[in-house]
């Protein structure tokens, strides 16, 4: 039994944190690098420390993993006491990154192209993992494997929230929530009117749309709702690698508690400022009783 269930990427990562007086070089130029760090990437597993940190329990699985580099994934993960027990190793293939972070831009070099174009490594899901779960987090980058653990979502009536899905995508259709980066809709709904597109979500999506904009307000709601607003947290971030993650991940615990999508909002909000404000990823975050006392502490300024 868990209470997530997280089906999606697990990445081995090399961070390298550029001094606060340098950001990311053009071509030809030249940054200054303040630390190199080990570090475990990837939307499932961000979201995952984030949601062990909050205290609940988490099984993670996904993509495979090349076998030379799991002990750095398992080191990193096992002491959040998230389930790693469905990751499997493999002597070829397998994710690999790493990051280039200044204080306001994080740029991944990695082999994901070649991953996702090439043969399947990845898991299938498993039924019983859905059905023990309270909710599920789920990446949507897997094919059919993806679009299968949201089958057995909606037959289990399970929830699940999701993120970077198209509109007209099943995954998305029947979400709890699913959050939508710049990211995405530059890629694929370049040019287009974002409110006249967070309509089309709202209207095609049975769950929360969520339009996350970096620092500039987010956009929320539901189907025939107003749009709704919130202004993410006014910070001084150190590194933004893993701040969507961690902020899809605290979606589900704030759906999973019971609140209501401005306080879900607000509190992803926090979850994630709290993560731009360490590093690397998520793993230096802090846990449930900071980011209360980070967002009382906001309310009182």
């Amino acid at each position: 039994m868990s209470d997530v269930y997280l089906y999606g990427m697990v990445t081995p990562s090399i961070v390298h944190i550029l001094r606060e007086d340098f950001a990311f070089p053009s071509a030809n130029g030249y940054a200054e690098v303040k630390a190199v760090l080990m570090s475990v990437g990837g939307e499932a597993a961000n979201s995952a420390v984030i949601l062990a940190k909050l205290g609940l329990s988490t099984r993670l699985d996904g993509n495979w993993l090349h076998r030379q580099r799991a002990e750095q994934v398992f080191g990193l993960l096992e002491r959040f006491g998230i389930d790693l027990s469905r990751l499997t190793l493999v002597d070829n293939g397998g994710t690999d990154e790493f990051v280039v972070a200044d204080k306001i831009s994080r740029t991944v070099f990695g082999n994901y192209a070649t991953f996702h174009t090439g043969p399947r490594q990845w898991n299938e899901p498993r039924a019983d993992d859905i059905r023990d779960a309270r909710i599920v987090c789920l990446d949507p980058y897997f094919h059919g494997e993806s679009r299968r653990v949201a089958e057995l979502c909606v037959e289990m009536d399970k929830p699940y929230v999701t993120l970077d899905c198209e509109f007209d995508d099943y995954m998305a259709q029947n979400a709890a929530a699913v959050v939508v980066s710049h990211e995405l809709r530059d890629r694929v709904y370049l040019g287009q009117d974002q409110r006249q597109l967070f309509e089309r979500y709202q209207s095609h999506c049975r769950g929360l749309t969520i339009f996350t904009f970096g620092h500039e307000p987010l956009w929320y709601g539901r189907a025939s709702e107003a749009m709704r607003q919130f202004q993410p947290y006014a910070i001084d971030p150190v590194d933004t690698t893993g701040a969507g993650d961690a902020f899809r991940g605290a979606i589900a615990y704030g759906l999973l508690q019971g609140h209501d999508d401005e306080e879900t909002v607000g509190f992803a909000s926090a979850v994630a400022a709290n993560v731009c404000l360490s590093y690397p990823h998520a793993l230096n975050a802090p846990g449930l009783e900071a980011i209360l006392s980070f967002i009382a502490n906001a309310r009182a300024q």
